[in-house]
């Protein structure tokens, strides 16, 4: 069973930067797909980023190209999302999530198997 950890979330002021982080445990990160979705409270979990399973490939929701940059260290289990140019409207809940597979596509959350508990993030204006 892998448990991802998601951690570095806070609060930033708009303009400002975060860098998140995703611990596996359980299982070799380098096994997995990851990506990256955000919720707020009675919305949809939305898609982020992904990143192939060595990081050769990845690919972002067109709101954060640019500004938000996906990677990981599978030597260290952990994937990370750092995000610049923070927008309040970009205050939610963060997570990460890996597949098992690559059956369906990779924007969509139930191609995921599993989550980690999230992380807020909260932009100031």
């Amino acid at each position: 069973q892998v448990q991802l950890v998601e951690s570095g979330g806070g609060l930033v002021q708009a303009g400002g930067s975060l860098k998140l982080s995703c611990t596996a445990s359980g299982g070799t990160l380098s096994s997995f797909r990851m990506g990256w979705f955000r919720q707020a409270p009675g919305q949809e979990r939305e898609f982020v980023g992904y990143i192939g399973w060595n990081g050769d490939i990845t690919a972002y929701a067109d709101s954060v190209k640019g500004r938000f940059t996906i990677s990981r260290d599978n030597a260290l289990n952990t994937l990370y999302l750092e995000m610049n140019n923070l927008k309040p409207e970009e205050t939610d809940v963060y997570y990460c999530g890996c597949r098992t597979s690559n059956i369906g596509g990779a924007t969509t959350p139930r191609n995921y198997n599993y989550w980690g508990q999230g992380t807020q993030v909260t932009v100031s204006s």
